[in-house]
Parts: structure tokens; C-alpha cells; sequence
């Protein structure tokens, strides 16, 4: 009997040991996926910023995008990936938090992001556990997409080189720092004011959104955008199927985006263990995105729609549908997924008018349809679910209640961290004469002068025709 118990046990070990690699497994690949999905984002991007281009810069567009996703990437590996550990609880304590292996977390930090020593592991090809990797890499493709984010807005007039430190200083710094202070169980929003944002309406979308809106006013509109008197002039693009289809792609790397923003239940993974969470710790399913982002998808075309018949716009508003319920799809009913999202498609192009008659050339409407509509998003939540945890895994009882004015302290200091850097890294670079495309070159046509390529072949529509 007892050579039964100890084979049976033994058998029951064995199996559960093989469970456990296969969660862990599964876990891996999990987000692993999420990674080439997000990639999607950027492949929508360049399609939708290449066909809201003129002819004439069309391939200076492709050229700035893929730059944004390499150099942003990079740059996360080097120094960004240490802004997200080490600073959640600056500038209130430079301590930086504690609890990671018993240390503070600017040490852990140091640690993990430059992979000193044993934690060397976690970030090269022998790998001590199934998760730094691929969260690493789900965070690398976020940070990619603030750039790829605001760069739509600065098309056909910044050079590559003044850009290209712009995105850099966006996917690191002011991501990075966004990311630490509202989506970390240490940052200060989310522990002194109760910031909720699940799916990063206001820590991606409103950061680079404003991020794009500091370097606007530096960098100045294209070449025949405004008359003398201030009036706008409409300066399309040259392939509007182009535009429809990118933002598509757009909608479908966000599906990726915000799987990546699910911890899965496991040792290991959840806080809780056996069921899925937001980065909060507070429950969440797949099931709850697959009911909310097609609604809200649906809402901001419908939205839009009512207000414009404009095919861009119509696809504008699905993404700004997507982003208005963001933060708070792991609480919203579909009822109130609708609503919000339709609203969201309503105001957008008011919005988007109302800045474009103060002098600012947004080209592809990003600051309103990520910062503004992020923000709107943020403060939308405060006012539908006041009142729901905070922290769902740490000591709920001491932790801050979602609220109000906690979304709008979190809108505020989310606006400020992409305004304040764009504007200020923007200024520095157009000091150093980094920032503006000179007007005769936008005339002739970025990519004859900046480009050995032209994006079509002879016979169709000429640079110089379309100048």
C-alpha cells in the first residue's frame, strides 16, 4: 500500500509539474503573439501616413516610420526599459518603491534593465524565467507606438534626424515615465489617486498625442497649409484607400495592444494566481475585450459618420471609439461602450477644426484623435465608475478608490508629460537647425531631394506636377 501512495503521488507531481510547464508555456506564447500583432500597428501606420502623404513625400513618410520603429526599439532596450522599474514612485521617493528580490526598485532597476550580474539572465538568450522577454518585448512595441503615434501629425515638413531624436525621447522618457507613474502597482497615480487605465487611453495615446502637439508649435504647418488671413487650406493626401486601409491594420494590431494588457492567471503571471487581471491586479478577461472593442470600434465609425460622411474621419472615429473606452474596458457594459464611443466619433472633428483654426497643421488629426479623445476617455471613466478598487491584489483595503478626481489629476499630469517634452526637445532641435525641412525643399518635394526613390512608377502623376 504504501509503495502505491508514494508512485501515486509521484504520478500526481509529475502531472502537475507538466501542467505547469505547459501554462508557462502557454503564458509565453500568449504575449509572445501580441508582439506581432502590435507590429501591425506600425504597418498600418505607415499605410495610412503614406496615403494622407502627397505624392511628392510619399516615400520620406515610409522612410520617417520605419525609422520611429527601429530607433525607438532600441533605445527601449538600452535606457527605456529602466525608466518603467525605477522611477514609480519619483519624485515622491527616490527610493523608487521596494519588494523586487528585496531590494528598492531603482536598484532592481539598474539591475534588470542593464542586466548586471546574475540578471543578466533576464535580458539575453538564456533565459531565467518564461516572462521577461516577452513582456519586455509587448512594452518595446508600446513604446514604438507613441512614435509611430505622433509622427503622422508631423508629416511632409521635420527631418529625419530632428524626428528621429523626438521619437526617441517620446518611446523612453516620456512613455516610459507615464508607464511607471499609472500602469506600475508601485506608481504614485495609481496608489495616492486611485489612476485606472487599462488599455493606456491616457499613458500611450494622450502622452504622444501632446507629445505631437509640443513639437507642432516648433515645427510650424506645411508650406500653402494656411492663407494670409489664417484660413486653412485642405491639403490631401494621395491615396485615400491607402489611408482607410492603414487605419484598418491599425484596429487590428490594437486587438494585440490590449491582450498585452492582460496578466494571465498562473504562478508566476497573475498577482492573483488563478484568474487573469489587469496590470492593477482588479479581474479582467479576454471575453470582456471581445464584446468591447468591436463596440466601441462600432461606435466611433457611427459616431463620426452622423457628424461628417467623410471616409477618413469615419475610420478616425473607429480608432477614436477604440481609445475613448480604453481605460476602462475591463468595467464598461457594452450598453455604455456604445454611447461613449459614439461620442467620442461626434466630437472628434469639431476638436479636430476647433485646433486647426488656432494655427496648428495636424495632418492626419492625431493630436485630437489620440490626446484629446485619451484624455476624454480618462475623465469619461472618473465619471461612469467612481468608486470601483483600486489595487485588486494588494491590501485592497488600503488602497485608493478609483475616482473623478483622480482621472483628472491623472488627465493633467499625462498631458503635461507629452506636452512639456515635445515642446522642449522640439525647441533644442530647432535651435540646432534638426527641426524644419526648409520651405524650398517642401516645394520641389521631400523625397527628390531626401530620397534616392520614388515611391511610383514613370507615367503616373509627376512630383512637379503635384507641387
Amino acid at each position: 500500500m504504501e509503495d502505491q501512495i508514494l508512485a501515486l503521488t509521484a504520478e500526481v507531481a509529475a502531472i502537475k509539474g507538466a501542467a505547469e510547464v505547459t501554462n508557462r508555456m502557454f503564458a509565453e506564447a500568449y504575449y509572445y503573439i501580441t508582439i506581432p500583432l502590435m507590429v501591425l500597428i506600425h504597418a498600418g501606420f505607415l499605410l495610412y501616413e503614406m496615403g494622407a502623404t502627397r505624392l511628392q513625400n510619399v516615400l520620406s513618410s515610409g522612410v520617417k516610420n520605419l525609422l520611429a520603429f527601429a530607433f525607438t526599439i532600441a533605445a527601449w532596450y538600452l535606457f527605456g526599459w529602466w525608466f518603467y522599474w525605477a522611477l514609480p514612485t519619483w519624485p515622491l521617493d527616490f527610493s523608487a518603491g521596494a519588494g523586487y528580490m528585496e531590494i528598492s526598485g531603482l536598484e532592481y532597476a539598474n539591475a534588470i534593465s542593464w542586466a548586471w550580474g546574475d540578471s543578466a539572465q533576464y535580458m539575453g538568450p538564456n533565459m531565467g524565467d518564461n516572462a521577461s522577454g516577452v513582456f519586455w518585448g509587448a512594452f518595446a512595441l508600446f513604446a514604438a507606438t507613441t512614435a509611430s503615434i505622433a509622427s503622422g501629425a508631423l508629416i511632409e515638413r521635420i527631418q529625419t534626424v530632428g524626428f528621429v531624436i523626438c521619437a526617441v525621447v517620446l518611446g523612453t522618457a516620456a512613455w516610459g515615465i507615464a508607464a511607471a507613474w499609472g500602469w506600475h502597482a508601485d506608481g504614485w497615480l495609481v496608489t495616492k489617486f486611485g489612476y485606472h487605465d487599462f488599455g493606456a487611453a491616457g499613458l500611450v495615446h494622450a502622452v504622444a498625442g501632446f507629445f505631437a502637439l509640443g513639437v507642432l508649435i516648433n515645427l510650424g504647418p506645411r508650406v500653402g497649409k494656411f492663407n494670409a488671413d489664417g484660413s486653412a487650406n485642405h491639403l490631401a493626401g494621395h491615396n485615400m484607400p491607402l489611408t482607410v486601409t492603414g487605419l484598418m491594420l491599425i484596429i487590428v494590431g490594437f486587438f494585440g495592444f490590449l491582450m498585452a494588457c492582460i496578466i494571465l492567471p498562473g504562478e508566476g503571471w497573475s498577482w492573483y494566481g488563478d484568474r487573469a487581471t489587469t496590470i492593477y491586479g482588479t479581474p479582467m478577461t479576454l471575453s470582456a475585450l471581445a464584446f468591447n472593442v468591436p463596440l466601441a470600434a462600432a461606435g466611433g465609425i457611427i459616431g463620426a459618420w452622423v457628424m461628417t460622411r467623410d471616409p477618413f474621419w469615419m475610420m478616425s472615429g473607429c480608432l477614436a471609439g477604440i481609445i475613448s473606452v480604453a481605460s476602462g474596458l475591463d468595467v464598461y457594459f457594452g450598453s455604455t461602450v456604445i454611447a461613449v464611443s459614439m461620442l467620442a466619433g461626434i466630437i472628434l472633428k469639431p476638436c479636430a477644426d476647433w485646433l486647426e483654426g488656432l494655427g496648428i497643421d495636424d495632418a492626419v488629426g492625431c493630436v485630437t484623435v489620440h490626446g484629446t479623445i485619451g484624455l476624454f476617455g480618462l475623465v469619461m471613466l472618473g465619471i461612469l465608475g467612481s468608486g470601483l478598487p483600486g489595487l485588486g491584489a494588494f491590501a485592497p483595503e488600503d488602497t485608493v478608490a478609483l475616482s473623478l478626481f483622480g482621472q483628472i489629476v491623472g488627465a493633467v499630469v499625462m498631458f503635461l508629460l507629452g506636452f512639456v517634452p515635445g515642446y522642449v526637445v522640439s525647441w533644442l532641435v530647432d535651435k540646432a537647425g534638426m527641426l524644419r525641412i526648409p520651405d524650398e525643399v517642401q516645394i520641389k518635394g521631400l523625397d527628390a531631394v531626401k530620397v534616392p526613390a520614388r515611391a511610383y512608377p514613370q507615367g503616373m502623376a509627376s512630383p512637379e506636377s503635384e507641387s
